[in-house]
């Protein structure tokens, strides 16, 4: 299924865990550093450096870019290091979250009550991923490095939906499925 940030309502309703999706349009790169700040600026009543109402933001630490291209290697850092932050992030409308491994229990709550979605992408895709990405621009917190907010404008960024707002996790689904023991 092809997805264009910013994501609607209606847009995240068809998703089902397990959906293979392409996103095109505008990803913003966030990590626990960057998320620490976002949520501070929230928790002061200041303003966030982009708009997350729609929005989607990938949990990576990209490398520098080689000559000719947008970024470097792309791949997903562990989601759970977001996990205390998403939950505000998610009642100030972002959307979408994509990296890699479980969520807490809370964040798949926010996700539910309010038609947000958690995405993954593939681990050791990292130069696949990149591929994907036109252009890529840091827009805050250039002292993180790497870590840095960036700017991303996607054509078919691929990724999978884990969580929907419908309380499935692809992770559980898949260990009930092989009969797998927590």
């Amino acid at each position: 299924m092809k997805l264009t940030t910013p994501l609607k309502d209606s847009d995240i309703e068809k998703l089902k865990a397990g959906d293979t999706v392409k996103i095109s349009g505008v990803i913003y790169t966030a990590r626990d550093a960057a998320h620490a700040r976002l949520v501070k600026l929230l928790e002061e009543g200041k303003e966030l450096p982009f708009d997350p109402k729609g929005q989607v933001i990938y949990y990576v630490g990209p490398t520098p870019a080689k000559p000719g291209n947008a970024i470097g290697s792309a791949g997903p850092t562990t989601s759970y290091r977001m996990d205390s932050f998403a939950p505000k992030l998610i009642e100030v409308g972002l959307k979408g979250m994509i990296g890699k491994g479980a969520r807490s229990d809370e964040v798949k709550e926010y996700i539910m009550k309010h038609k947000a979605v958690y995405f993954a992408a593939v681990g050791g895709a990292a130069a696949l991923i990149a591929k994907s990405i036109q252009k890529a621009e840091v827009i805050a917190y250039d002292d993180l490095g790497s870590e840095a907010i960036r700017r991303m404008e996607v054509i078919d960024f691929p990724a999978i939906v884990i969580n929907d707002i419908y309380g499935n996790d692809l992770y559980e689904m898949g260990q009930k499925e092989y009969n797998i023991e927590d």
